[in-house]
């Protein structure tokens, strides 16, 4: 962290933000790129699709549950 204070310091046009400076320059930031940030939104729609349909699934066992015996009793006959 402080060489990076160090060429905060020591640049001659300062940054609007010191903030911004440091994440660049210790890595934790690349410049953004349109097709990151597509594929973040992709990602997070494709979560939710997941999420809905494992919640989907939950309901549907629960409803087949009615329906069938148990397994212990199928193996039973």
């Amino acid at each position: 962290l402080f060489p990076v204070l160090v060429a905060l310091y020591e640049e001659p046009e300062k940054p609007n933000s010191a903030l911004d400076f440091l994440k660049h320059h210790l890595g934790a930031s690349a410049p953004e790129n349109p097709e990151i940030e597509a594929l973040r939104l992709e990602a997070a729609e494709l979560k939710e699709k997941y999420e809905a349909v494992l919640e989907e699934n939950k309901k549907l066992k629960s409803k087949l549950a009615q329906y069938e015996p148990p397994q212990e009793e199928k193996r039973g006959e």
